[in-house]
Parts: structure tokens; sequence; C-alpha cells
């Protein structure tokens, strides 16, 4: 399938997902088991959460590329027979949400592996069906990242409307949550899809939210990707938004509040934090930060397998083209090809 092709089909697909879940089947299942079914109890539910937990640990810290086969096989080999299995309402709600984030995380994976139609395609497959899962478990936390799953992968490929779509629907899901990181998660998810729109109003409307909301006390972090959503976190998303609407000054604050007063705890994510800032520093006719930025970029990038850190590295490598006459752009450049796959 050519490029564009994908993008149409898999715009559509994103879509289908607000209608695909069953909200009956979690009672039907109970009443359904088969003979012999595998009895399914609280301690399979935690051994779920838990794995997302290790993997998810593990592909932050060194991206989607590493382990991504681990996570499928627990999936087919071990969870996909207690969703068949026999369990009360309550468990079968649990163990639901429980797949429904392993699933995401398997999304997220193939999504941060490589941009090819092949792994594009099974992490909104992963991602759509995440969201059924967390819908007939009644988790409108986990549909919410789910539906946020889509929408950014939306933004990735250009398709800008029904990001914004997407966005809306994801924040329609978390707008009574009790829970302000998850509702600054899915307010910035909004206003980033609207700045790839263009729509500069809508963009600082929900940007502005989303930092209401990150601004708020929080209760215990409790598991799901949104209860992580930290204040450096936002920083980093709403400094790129920020980028995006031209203002580059406010947008370099903000990274810098990511990286220096609020940290970022994976190496992933702060390889791509640097690269981010170096870009800005360079718009900002700031080279020379900018070449400093971007070696402690390259610093942090040994060993990372992720298409974002992939792209940044392209990026840096494209942009210090134009210095070629300065001996610190060249020694830059030819760091990052060690790194280049």
């Amino acid at each position: 399938m050519e490029r564009r092709e994908f993008i149409l089909a898999s715009s559509g697909y994103a879509l289908s997902a607000l209608g695909l879940p069953d909200m009956d089947s979690i009672t039907r299942r109970t009443k359904t088991a088969l003979p012999g079914a595998i009895r399914v109890g609280q301690g399979e539910v935690d051994a779920v959460r838990h794995m997302v937990k290790a993997l998810g640990d593990s592909a932050s810290e060194l991206g989607g590329g590493h382990a991504r086969h681990l996570a499928v096989r627990y999936l087919t080999q071990d969870v996909a027979p207690w969703l068949e299995g026999r369990f009360t309402e309550a468990t079968g709600r649990d163990l639901f949400a429980a797949t429904s984030q392993l699933v995401h995380l398997a999304g997220w994976m193939a999504q941060d592996e490589g941009d090819t139609p092949e792994l594009r395609g099974l992490a909104q497959r992963y991602y759509a069906h995440s969201f059924r899962l967390a819908a007939e478990a009644g988790d409108p936390d986990l549909s919410a990242t789910a539906l946020r799953g889509l929408a950014v992968q939306c933004v990735d490929l250009g398709y800008r409307a029904e990001a914004v779509q997407l966005s809306e629907a994801c924040v329609d899901y978390g707008r009574h949550l009790d829970n302000p990181r998850a509702v600054a998660y899915y307010e910035a998810t909004l206003a980033n899809a609207a700045a790839q729109d263009d729509d500069r109003r809508m963009a600082t409307k929900h940007l502005a939210m989303s930092e209401t909301a990150i601004g708020k006390p929080t209760a215990a972090s409790g598991d799901s990707w949104a209860a992580h959503y930290s204040p450096g976190r936002w920083a980093h998303e709403s400094g790129m938004i920020l980028s995006r609407l031209g203002d580059l000054d406010a947008a370099q604050d903000h990274l810098h509040v990511a990286l220096d007063i609020h940290g970022l705890d994976r190496r992933r994510t702060r390889a791509i934090v640097l690269a981010d800032l170096g870009g800005v520093r360079l718009r900002q006719g700031d080279v020379d930060g900018a070449m400093a930025t971007w070696r402690d970029f390259l610093d942090c990038t040994d060993g990372i397998r992720s298409v974002k850190v992939q792209a940044a590295l392209q990026d840096m490598r494209v942009r210090l083209r134009r210095y070629s006459g300065v001996p610190e752009a060249q020694e830059l450049r030819e760091r990052a090809t060690r790194f280049v796959t």
C-alpha cells in the first residue's frame, strides 16, 4: 500500500474506533464461559498490571523497539486465554482494563519502533482494540488514553481534521475525571492537534485549560498512562505546541522547565526534549546554544531504539549542513551518523 493510501485508510479506521465497544460483553462472558475455561481471579489481573509496568518502564527508557515481541507474546499466549476464561463481573472489568493497558503499550511500542506502513497499521489496530477493551471495562481514563494514541498518530500522519475529532472525543471521555493530570493530558492533546491544524484560537484555549489542570494538586498517581503525565512532561508538550504557534521564547522557557526544574525520568524522553530544545534555539538564531544542546542530546541516544529519536537525529544532521564550515557542527554530524539506523 502506498503511504498516501495508508494515510487515507488509517484515518478512517481510527475514527471507526469510536463505534467499536460492546458494552454488554463482560456481563455476557460471565454467563457463557465454556466448560473447562480457565478460572481467572485477582492474581491474574495483578500479573498483567505488573507486566505492563515492567515492559513499559523498559520501553520508556530504551524506546519501543526494545522488547515489543515480549509484550505481544505475553498478550497472545498468556492474557488472551484469560479473556476467554471464567470470572466474576468485577474481575472481568479489572481484567479488561489491565489488558487495555497492555494492548495500548504494544501499540505505543509499534508506533515508536519505526515509521513503516506495517508498524503504523499495527499500532493503530492495537489502539483501537485498547479503546474497545477500556470502554467495555467502563474505564473512561483508559478509553481517553487509547483515543489519544489514535489522535497522536493522525497528527504524525498529517491527517489533521481526524486528529482534532479524535482529540475532542478524548477530552469528552476525560472531562469528568477526578484526576487533574489526566485532564491536562487530554486537553494538551487537543491543543496539539489544533496547533497542527493551524487553529490558533482552539490551540491557545485548550493549552490554557491543560495548564490550569496540571497546576492542581493530584491524589495518588495510580497506574494509568495519564497518571504519569508529570509537570515536566506537560512542560515539554506545551513547549512544542508554543513552538508550532511561533512563540519561540515561551517554547524555550517551557523546555528548560522540563529539563532543569521538573526533570525527566526516562533517557528516551530526555533525549527527545534536548533534540527539540536544540531545534528551537537554532530557530532563534542561537547557533552555539543549539549545538551545545544537541551535544547533550547525542550523549543520551546510545542504545535507544525509537523512531522519534531517529527522526530527531536526521533532523539535526540536515539542519547542520548549512554550517559545514563550523568544526563543531561537522563533529556533531559525524557523531550522529553512528546512531542512525
